[in-house]
């Protein structure tokens, strides 16, 4: 087993303060987020029965919808809890996406949904990449996750919190040095650009990049309307906000405006 080497922070926040498992089922920019994320993987995985290599897979939120669709799923996370829960759902391991103890070659599909969060280095950013690429056979899929830069502007304002002179200090700080250091709300953090993101997957060797909005540019209407009203937005406010994603697919300009982006790149051959 290799240890995972992760920041203080990073492990009390998963360990101590949040539940990963009931995030993307507890708010509707959270469901729009799980929804877009399976669609769009979906269009880029081999037919099942493929193997999965879900690499900081959290609790196993991904996991169990691959596993339902007939994929072959291992899990690796560097939260002790996030595995104990993810191994209700595939076979789960403690690790770290930066050291994987997977063969060369042995995967069709390297998922990181979440590793690129928390590594504000960007040579680890590009040793997870590079791990992920070498335990993917050739021709295989690599999927990553990042937070988008900007996100913080439009959360915050759809939380009416952007006004209060730390809040507006903290997101500043975020959108000039794309680090959020983790002394509010959130933890330690990195906030990609797309083409940033683009970039760190082909210089790991991947081919055929694309990167995708994963909420699209109206994510943060439902987490408005969710906050200033205490109750679930209307079914046609969220089909509206789902559209909107599938619309805004053509427009790299639109990108800026997703919570989350998801690229996709194969390794070669």
């Amino acid at each position: 087993m290799v240890l995972p080497e992760l920041s203080p922070e990073v492990t009390a926040f998963y360990s101590q303060v949040v539940d990963e498992g009931t995030r993307l089922s507890s708010s509707a920019d959270g469901r729009l987020e799980l929804l877009r994320t399976r669609e769009l993987l979906r269009r880029f995985l081999p037919p099942a029965p493929a193997r999965v290599l879900d690499v900081g897979g959290g609790t196993g939120v991904h996991a169990r919808w691959l596993v339902e669709d007939g994929y072959q799923v291992d899990l690796v996370d560097p939260i002790a809890r996030h595995v104990r829960q993810a191994g209700e759902v595939c076979h789960a391991t403690l690790g770290d996406a930066r050291n994987l103890v997977a063969e060369d070659a042995s995967y069709d599909v390297v998922q990181l949904m979440g590793p690129l969060y928390h590594l504000t280095d960007r040579e680890d950013r590009l040793r997870a990449l590079g791990e992920a690429a070498r335990v993917a056979r050739p021709g295989g899929l690599v999927a990553a996750a990042a937070i988008n830069r900007y996100a913080s502007v439009f959360e915050h304002t759809a939380l009416a919190h952007l006004h209060a002179e730390p809040v507006r200090e903290s997101i500043s700080r975020i959108l000039a040095s794309s680090v959020h250091d983790g002394r509010r709300g959130f933890t330690v953090a990195y906030f990609h650009r797309a083409e940033e993101l683009a970039t760190e997957l082909r210089q790991t060797g991947l081919q055929q990049v694309e990167v995708f909005g994963i909420e699209g540019p109206a994510w943060s209407l439902l987490k408005a309307v969710e906050q200033s009203s205490g109750a679930p937005p209307s079914e046609a406010l969220f089909q509206s906000a789902l559209t909107a994603a599938r619309l805004a697919e053509p427009y790299p300009e639109l990108l800026a405006a997703s919570s989350h982006l998801l690229a996709v790149g194969h390794v070669p051959g």
